[in-house]
């Protein structure tokens, strides 16, 4: 279903509202996720062995005992595919070394949102190894083909999504930073955390991002308080999420780049054109919080069921992936999709998507003629942590 149109005012702060709303694109257009999210995938490339001695870490049951995975988080592009691939030729590998004669059933669960497009990721999974006929061994053996079970699972993972004691590895990437809502007081005129004239809390007031730290922790505590519940015993989790450096949360590294500089310019030229209020500029904002290895920290201790085996801030790179870097036109454009591929389903429920070309279109002009500070300056952090149940 498409979002609803921009006519309808919809003001994206509810966390019902937003878990209908909230998606990456789908479909496989220039704007898409599908067709934004190299970066993503390089990234994830990069932390692989940072997953492995996650793995390393799992304890490993009988093979008559199925081995489950669970993408929290997953979107709509081949990344997740990708990754759950890597686990399982990893827990395969330890399974034949282990001296066991054979190897378990492996069943991997994508969840996200109900809005995400589940179609195009579905389109992406390969055929079940000899149609789901015959042995483990031979579905693993087997090249062109997936070696497990698939199922989509639909909802808010701030929520259970599991039997009790069902997961053995979960997997977050790039998600946790999306919060359950925008938190109320940013959006509320009579608070002092009032938000005016701005869509992110990069540059903003303390007291605003301090509402938005707040809301990362709630948000966090739930997601860890579901997984505590979900995960067996002898399981692991690996999150990787977007982080910053500083410890001042108005400073939000690179998300701060990306939402807080030509996207925010973008929303004041339509004010100022006359195509939007400011009203109406003012009751969006991203709700997106880039966390600092304490914020995370203070939240996994008091939550009390998990270990730390690694908790660590990850330099991932440019989340722009350009052919030609010396072409500012292409930069800008590259901003302009993975701004959208990522928002572009909530400006488009907020302002409709003819308004919505006109505020990508912006961010496109504006980033071309800042497009060699864009390649230099924009570049994303990662929090990084590898958690096992006490």
């Amino acid at each position: 279903m498409a979002p609803p149109s921009g006519d309808n005012n919809v003001v994206v702060s509810s966390n019902l509202k937003l878990e209908r709303l909230l998606s990456m694109k789908g479909g496989k257009d220039e704007a898409s996720y599908a067709n934004n999210s190299q970066a993503q995938a390089k990234h994830a490339r990069s932390m692989l062995h940072l997953l492995k001695e996650t793995l390393d870490g799992v304890e490993l049951n009988p093979p008559d005992t199925p081995f489950v995975v669970a993408d929290l988080g997953c979107s709509s592009g081949s990344n997740t595919i990708f990754i759950v691939n890597v686990i399982i030729e990893h827990i395969t590998k330890r399974y034949e070394a282990s001296g066991y004669s054979g190897v378990p059933e492996f069943s991997a669960f994508f969840a996200d949102l109900p809005s995400n497009d589940f179609n195009t990721l579905f389109q992406l999974l390969p055929p079940l190894a000899n149609n789901g006929v015959g042995s483990m061994e031979e579905c693993l053996a087997s090249t062109g083909h997936r070696s497990f079970f698939a199922a989509g699972v639909p909802g808010s993972f701030y929520r259970r999504l599991f039997p009790a004691k069902s997961v053995d590895v979960f997997y977050s990437a790039f998600s946790l930073h999306w919060l359950s809502q925008v938190p109320d007081i940013v959006l509320d005129k009579s608070s002092t955390a009032y938000n005016k004239g701005k869509i992110f809390i990069h540059g903003a007031s303390k007291i605003a991002a301090n509402a938005y730290r707040k809301q990362f922790q709630t948000d966090l505590a739930m997601f860890l308080k579901m997984r505590s519940k979900e995960m067996k015993k002898g399981g692991s989790m690996f999150i990787a999420l977007l982080g910053r450096t500083s410890e001042d949360p108005t400073d939000q590294g690179g998300a701060g780049l990306l939402f807080g500089t030509h996207f925010q310019d973008a929303w004041d030229d339509l004010v100022q054109e006359g195509l939007i209020t400011s009203e109406k500029r003012d009751d969006f904002n991203i709700p997106v919080y880039a966390p600092s290895l304490q914020d995370f920290k203070e939240v996994v201790e008091a939550n009390g069921s998990f270990k730390i085996q690694k908790l660590e801030v990850f330099q991932g790179g440019s989340p722009l992936v350009v052919s030609q870097p010396d072409d500012a036109a292409e930069v800008g454009r590259a901003l302009a999709n993975s701004c959208r591929s990522v928002s572009g389903v909530l400006v488009d429920a907020h302002i409709g998507d003819k308004l919505g070309d006109e505020l990508f279109l912006r961010v496109a002009n504006r980033a071309t003629y800042k497009a060699e500070e864009m390649l230099e300056k924009l570049q994303f952090f990662h929090i990084v942590a590898s958690l096992s149940l006490k």
